[in-house]
């Protein structure tokens, strides 16, 4: 089922080339701020949603040997995931509606994939239910000044391409209503990696 966050981008056509291509070698910031920015123990069961390849998935592992899963909506992405990630598990789904019991995961990551998630909330709902008590949310995307952000969401909106680029700052607010607190930021030129936790409860 796609989700309507391919509505308008489709990979399926790249996902051989992907890594070796623009966008693959594009990424390759981000994947460094990530495992830059990442506090995972050993065994960390890790949820990439968008996961594209299973490039991140695998670069997490070497570094720091996870339990690893990816969600997607194109299934010729998934089978390159497969074949270069064999141990872990790669599932068709979109980031609305995740197929994990809830309090799952040590780590929910959506990589170079939040920006076209059509149904942000859903995700966002999800993410707080698949995540442990202390999991933590890593949103890597895209950084840009205020005033090319808002052209280009102008321009997504306007010719009807799903996408949305947000601030740090914007994501934190957007995710605050889902129970998540602002855990920091870091930036690397255009990359940006954004830490959400789940809010704990007042002490009684």
């Amino acid at each position: 089922m796609k989700d309507k966050q391919s509505k308008d981008f489709s990979f399926a056509k790249r996902a051989a080339a992907y890594d070796d291509g623009f966008a693959g070698k594009g990424s390759q910031k981000f994947y460094h701020l990530l495992l830059r920015e990442a506090a995972l123990p050993p065994g960390a069961v890790v949820l990439d949603v968008g996961c594209g390849t299973g490039a991140l998935l695998k670069r997490l592992d070497g570094a720091f040997g996870i339990a690893g899963y990816g969600v997607d909506v194109e299934e010729a992405m998934l089978a390159q995931a497969r074949a270069s990630c064999p141990r872990m598990q790669f599932t068709l789904a979109p980031c609305g509606r995740l197929p994990f019991r809830d309090r799952t995961f040590d780590a929910v990551i959506a990589c170079m994939a939040y920006h076209h998630f059509g149904d942000k909330e859903g995700f966002a709902g999800e993410a707080a239910r698949v995540l442990k008590p202390d999991g933590i949310l890593y949103i890597a995307d895209p950084r840009f000044p205020r005033a090319v952000r808002k052209a280009m969401n102008g321009i997504l909106k306007a010719v009807r391409v799903t996408g949305e680029f947000l601030s740090a700052q914007e994501m934190e607010a957007r995710f605050a209503a889902f129970g998540f607190r602002g855990l920091g930021a870091a930036a690397d030129a255009y990359a940006q990696v954004v830490k959400l936790g789940l809010a704990l409860p007042p002490a009684k």
